[in-house]
């Protein structure tokens, strides 16, 4: 029997990743604040792989630390190995990514969440929750747990994860649970149904775990760390860092053997037999999936990932299955080093509920239900950090609607976060969706050492970054501008030094005086190469050098890209009524119609956006626009 268990502002169903970052956001904004997990020894786990960050999702750590988020800050303390991914390539898409001690950083966010005041941690499953009408719009008024306690909230946030009606197969062998051996969520499914809410089913997996002494270590090739590198969060202390013991990863690859062993197995495989009838990642496939579709492929590299530093358990990644467990050893026995391995955990595939998220506003609130967010996985994402990203905006924009305020929406221009939510609510998607660089038209813009820049003045402003810490992003960005200014205005005189140093990298010597700015603006020049001759260079930190000299260096295509931003933020200016029924708009196409009324964009630019919206189409609203402003007797120019 139900009974009425408390009040508080918000409610945040579930304590991943997207959950932990809600809540803390809601109640480090004074919002009295409930997080409820299923087990509170699963809070922050990383069921799958024990790392933070990397081709893309490196930026959105850098930009939740940026606006006093808590998922880099964790990283930096538990890291066991941190690696900049493509430095081969621009600084646009240099990704940082850290091994991480998955137990730790668990120990970490629960021992924060359990210290932060307004926020309560309850163990609980939420089965139910309870609307009421308010102004023609349904209102969320509370959430219901199993045991029949009703807690009456203003706003909840979902972050559900895999576990909505989650169900794990391996080969032959399919059961009800969460990951990792968690109880799934029963119930809370149905009530979305109730309220009419789109509900996909989605698949994601993870590979075997196995014990380290029963692996060959000596004859992989070893993977090492980079040295002088730089934390994810600006409160942990960079060059304390610097020092921190790093553990090595290691290397191995498939062979033919494996292959075999894959392909002469495929008829126990749930993907192709049919067991598994959610959508899987993309960018993220099992290897009996990369054996099928690479078939002239000889060999596939794999990663041996330590789990922590007080456990014996190797993640081998790249090696996600969901064959039968007897094939999987065998499998692993087949890789060189291998050969005895003992498998402490089985690879599995979990299949689990999501929503179709372009039932969400921009804010990660449903457009049917005032006062409901939707963050993470369960919003049809794939991985820690793009969650994590969607639970701070959600836990920000509850409690600014709480209080009455402006929500945060950040564009596509400002932020990979904003990129991410407005591909998922504008677009949606039909598969797990992952942040890669190239989902960015702004990559130059929206680099990892510039996040601070973009986001820090908007979590100062929200309240999440302190004044102390404003104070040194202040003086950091006036260090990045003088040491630009001395690039742009100091002169490089020629001499048989300088023009070895050019000689050396490849490019042409000089015969009068350059500025250093034009220097480091040749592709082969940095400012390490230049140390001897630039002998007035004042001694600065890591991150104001780097910053200065992808401004410096890149100034032109920094320039061409803010003249598209520009461009963008006119059509993004054009706003388009939330009532507005596109079936009276005379000239658009009938998809058009269609695709307008089930995402009713905010404004012109997301129109632009949504798949099957034609030019022509964008054409008829922004014609619709100017008419609705001269009837409203506004200036048009």
């Amino acid at each position: 029997m139900n009974y009425i268990a408390g009040n508080a502002d918000i409610a945040v169903i579930g304590a991943g990743h997207a959950g932990i970052e809600a809540a803390l956001a809601a109640a480090r904004l004074g919002m009295k604040t409930l997080l409820f997990t299923i087990n509170l020894d699963a809070v922050g786990n990383m069921p799958c792989n024990p790392s933070i960050g990397g081709t893309g999702k490196g930026h959105l750590v850098y930009e939740i630390d940026a606006l006093g988020g808590e998922m880099g800050y964790a990283a930096d303390l538990v890291t066991l190995q941190t690696r900049t991914l493509n430095l081969g390539k621009g600084p646009a898409v240099h990704s940082k990514r850290v091994q991480a001690d998955r137990i730790k950083y668990r120990e970490i966010m629960k021992k924060t969440l359990e210290n932060t005041p307004n926020l309560s941690l309850i163990q609980a499953e939420i089965v139910n929750f309870e609307t009421e009408e308010k102004d023609g719009k349904k209102q969320i008024t509370s959430v219901i747990t199993k045991m029949g306690a009703v807690w009456k909230v203003k706003c909840a946030v979902v972050c559900a994860g895999t576990f909505l009606n989650g169900r794990v197969i391996t080969g032959e062998c399919a059961y009800e649970s969460g990951p990792d051996g968690m109880l799934p969520a029963k119930g809370f499914t149905n009530a979305l149904l109730r309220e009419g809410i789109e509900i996909y089913r989605f698949k994601t997996g993870t590979p075997p775990r196995v014990h380290e002494d029963t692996v060959d270590m000596s004859v992989l090739e070893i993977q090492k760390g980079d040295l002088n590198t730089l934390p994810f969060s600006a409160r942990t202390d960079s060059e304390a860092y610097k020092k921190i013991e790093q553990i090595p990863c290691r290397i191995v690859y498939t062979s033919k053997e494996t292959h075999d062993i894959i392909r002469s197995n495929l008829d126990r495989s749930p993907l192709y037999s049919g067991e598994i009838k959610g959508t899987g990642p993309r960018y993220c496939p099992s290897i009996e999936d990369k054996v099928v579709r690479f078939a002239d492929k000889e060999r596939h590299q794999l990663f041996v990932e330590p789990c922590g530093k007080d456990t014996k358990e190797l993640y081998i990644q790249g090696f996600s299955s969901s064959l039968p467990e007897e094939v999987q050893i065998k499998m692993l026995h087949s890789l060189k080093g291998f050969e005895n391995a003992q498998m402490m955990r089985t690879a599995y595939a979990i299949e689990y509920d999501c929503i179709n998220p372009t039932q969400l506003y921009p804010t990660l609130e449903f457009k049917s239900i005032s006062g409901l967010y939707g963050a993470g996985q369960f919003n049809g994402t794939s991985g820690y950090e793009e969650a994590a990203a969607q639970g701070l905006i959600a836990g920000i924009n509850a409690a600014l609607k709480i209080k009455g305020q402006e929500p945060l929406i950040l564009t596509r221009d400002s932020s990979y976060i904003g990129t991410l939510i407005d591909d998922i609510v504008t677009k949606g998607t039909n598969e797990p969706y992952r942040m890669m660089t190239s989902r960015s038209e702004y990559r130059l813009l929206l680099r990892q050492d510039n996040a601070d820049t973009r986001l820090t003045p908007t979590g100062y402003r929200l309240g999440l970054i302190s004044e102390e810490r404003y104070n040194r992003y202040l003086d950091k960005q006036k260090a990045i501008e003088a040491e630009v200014e001395r690039a742009n205005r100091t002169t490089i005189s020629p001499s048989e030094a300088l023009n070895k140093i050019l000689e050396e990298n490849g490019t042409t010597p000089i015969t009068t005086g350059v500025k250093l700015a034009d220097l480091l603006r040749r592709p082969q020049i940095n400012y390490n190469v230049l140390t001897a001759v630039d002998t007035k260079r004042p001694e600065l930190p890591l991150e104001i050098i780097s910053c200065a000299e992808v401004i410096v260096k890149y100034d032109g295509y920094i320039k061409r890209q803010l003249s598209e931003v520009a461009k963008f933020a006119k059509t993004e200016a054009i706003k388009l009524p939330a009532d507005l029924d596109y079936d009276t708009l005379k000239g658009l196409r009938i998809e058009a119609r269609q695709k307008l009324n089930k995402i009713k964009p905010e404004n012109i630019g997301q129109a632009s956006r949504i798949s099957g919206v034609s030019p022509a189409d964008i054409t008829v609203l922004l014609i619709y626009c100017q008419q609705n402003k001269r009837n409203n007797g506004e200036n048009t120019k």
